[in-house]
């Protein structure tokens, strides 16, 4: 039978549970060696219990082999609670943040493939900010040690996913100590990569030359904040936040979830895009895979990637923020019956049985 996997499970806040249902349903169907554990977090877990999250989270999550989340809702504004996102990336030191991008056809603006990896512990998402009178001030915060992690793993990611360029964002004609820490650690590295094609581009015009020509793109390597709002700049390109999953990891540990927040105001309504949530689980088994050289995950994530990309170019069962007007529900089942038969032409797909055998 194999290893069992202990996987965590945070349905989170809004739309949260709703595609996290249907993405467990998948899961659930494909007979895998799997252990899901529900863990407590986020707003609507906190109008119930008084707490963010559970008692002894941290120490929960450090005994699985990964988790796969849902969007939490973060209040905005002076006095409101703290994003329980950046708790978790922060005390799991999950110090990169994996955001893959590729265009689907009929859907999106522009044909690419194309990667951001950002540095998810630093820069101006430590939260050490505060007023004095009239004045607020944010404290940015970037280190050589982690610099040269996230950009040493970036560039082993490149050659590993068969990538020939990697390029740097920052904007050091600015920032000239921060950033230009950033860039100077990158070029230092690159130094051992003679294999790749590097450069650098300051993040204002990164943003443009994405909307422009995507496709000169493969790996970004960026600083967390740029990630952050390029990531939803490229999503825009790729036709909708509700196609795009990311990666948040650690040595020992990782997290998964769609890139898109809570969206309370179709929360309950059985519209809400699931395959980002799909996309994430498809990360993770990817994630679970080359950790433990499970050959077997690795081509079922393969699985998952082409039945999205079947259901969403050729079967056009799309959710309104699509152009569509399928539910919830219908995406995830299309998806899952997609899966299914795949599997059944794989014949070579060890380790895994066909859900209907």
């Amino acid at each position: 039978m194999g290893r069992k996997y202990r996987i965590g499970v945070i349905k989170g806040d809004g739309i949260g549970p709703e595609i996290m249902d249907v993405t467990l349903d998948i899961i659930n169907s494909l007979g895998l060696n799997l252990e899901l554990i529900e863990i407590g977090a986020g707003y609507e877990f906190y109008k119930k219990t008084g707490k963010l999250v559970e008692d002894g989270i941290l120490d929960i999550i450090k005994n699985l082999d990964a988790v796969i989340k849902g969007p939490l809702t973060t209040p905005i504004g002076r006095g409101t609670f703290r994003s329980i996102n950046l708790y978790l990336r922060q005390e799991l030191d999950l110090y990169i943040n994996v955001r893959p991008f590729r265009s689907f056809k009929n859907i999106s603006l522009k044909k690419f493939n194309l990667v951001i990896i950002r540095e998810n512990t630093e820069d101006l998402y430590v939260g050490i900010e505060g007023r004095y009178r009239d004045t607020a001030y944010s404290l940015k915060i970037i280190s050589k040690r982690a610099s040269e992690r996230i950009i040493r793993y970036a560039f082993n990611y490149a050659i590993k996913r068969g990538f020939t360029k990697i390029t740097v964002i920052h904007k050091a004609n600015i920032m000239k100590e921060t950033d230009g820490l950033f860039r100077e650690v990158f070029f230092n590295i690159a130094k051992s990569f003679n294999n790749l094609e590097v450069g650098e581009m300051i993040v204002d015009a990164a943003a443009y030359n994405l909307v422009k020509n995507p496709e000169k793109f493969e790996v970004l390597v960026t600083p967390n904040l740029y990630g952050d709002i390029l990531a939803d700049l490229v999503a825009g390109l790729v036709g909708s936040l509700g196609l795009c999953g990311s990666a948040q990891i650690g040595d020992n540990i990782a997290i998964f979830e769609p890139i898109h927040g809570s969206a309370p105001d179709i929360a309950g309504k059985g519209i809400a895009n699931p395959i980002g949530e799909i996309i994430a689980a498809k990360l993770m088994f990817e994630y679970i895979g080359d950790k433990y050289h499970d050959e077997s995950l690795i081509r079922l994530a393969n699985i998952i990637d082409n039945a999205i990309s079947i259901v969403i170019e050729q079967k056009r069962i799309l959710t309104p923020d699509l152009g569509g007007n399928a539910k919830t529900k219908d995406v995830g089942n299309e998806i899952l019956n997609t899966i299914e038969m795949l599997l059944s032409e794989n014949i070579a797909f060890n380790g895994i049985q066909h859900v209907n055998e």
